[in-house]
């Protein structure tokens, strides 16, 4: 997402966000400025990676989801608070519409709850720029507290969500992982969906050498479900290895991304992310006035590693 473009430059949790032509040029020089890192991912015509037999209700046993060789390191269940979790508090980037704030996130029976909402609210332009904003909306985003790599002493990570995605016009769900000065960490969007399109997702990944400056291109694709993924409750994962991003929906492999900028991420510290931001670059060309706010759930999230 970026900071998903989500992000850029900034003391801990970004770099430079790309503009548009950032995201279409990979040799253009994007702006000075915090990151938030998917603005790149909202220029990119994706390409269909596959049409996947989704599961609804899919709720594996671990055994099931990973098979023998893997170690869960990472756990929440969201019967608790959040805190191995960091809340964002401000505005975004990607020309989104939201305020991101502590009181549109819930627990309750088990479940997260990220939920937007239409209403006028004041708060800072993004949690590196204090100045107050005036926001139409307001929503909910964290990141794990705990970074995680594909590195030598872990060569395979396997990052989990069991999630049901909102309806609503305009909503912006995102299950993915990012670490800073963007992109020089890398970036793995493992779902981003569009709330008017209950069939499909995208997945895609970003890569740079300097702040700021994204190297890959045409990274996204879109993935098809033959079942709801707003009615029903879905698995979405990424293993990702030294040379290779493999997607699942499920359980079931949906896309593989291999080559490209990806051994260059290999032993890059990420930190994995959920939000539901409103509107934004990744709608194209779209309706505000037509937007209908709605709520992202998240039963768990779990990450798993393996030699």
């Amino acid at each position: 997402m970026t900071h998903r473009a989500r992000q850029f430059l900034q003391p801990s949790l970004g770099a430079l966000l790309l503009i548009l032509a950032a995201a279409c040029s990979p040799d253009s020089q994007a702006p000075t400025g915090p990151p938030n890192p998917p603005a790149s991912s909202a220029v990119v015509t994706p390409s269909v990676a596959t049409v996947a037999a989704g599961i609804c209700d899919y709720n594996p046993i671990e055994s099931e989801l990973t098979g023998p060789g893997w170690s869960k390191t990472f756990e929440d269940g969201f019967s608790g608070d959040l805190s191995q979790w960091t809340i964002w508090t401000g505005g975004a980037f990607n020309e989104e519409l939201q305020l991101y704030q502590a009181s549109n996130l819930q627990t309750a029976n088990g479940l997260l709850s990220i939920t937007a909402r239409k209403e006028t609210a004041t708060g800072p332009t993004t949690p590196f720029d204090a100045t107050p904003r005036t926001f139409s909306y307001t929503s909910g985003r964290i990141e794990t507290r705990q970074h995680f790599s594909a590195a030598n002493a872990t060569p395979k990570i396997r990052f989990s969500a069991r999630l049901k995605l909102p309806t609503g016009y305009g909503m912006w769900p995102a299950f993915w992982s990012y670490g800073d000065p963007w992109p020089t960490q890398g970036e793995i969007d493992v779902m981003e969906g569009r709330g008017q399109e209950p069939l499909q997702y995208q997945t895609s990944y970003w890569f740079g050498r300097r702040p700021g400056k994204n190297l890959v291109a045409n990274s996204a694709s879109i993935v098809q479900s033959n079942v709801s993924l707003t009615d029903c409750w879905h698995v979405y994962e990424v293993i990702w290895t030294k040379s290779v991003l493999t997607f699942l929906l499920d359980g079931q492999i949906v896309d593989t991304k291999s080559g490209g900028y990806i051994p260059s991420m290999y032993g890059k510290k990420e930190r994995i992310t959920l939000n539901l931001a409103v509107g934004g670059l990744f709608f194209g060309n779209y309706d505000p006035a037509a937007i209908q706010p709605g709520t992202f759930q998240v039963d768990w999230v779990k990450v798993f590693t393996s030699r």
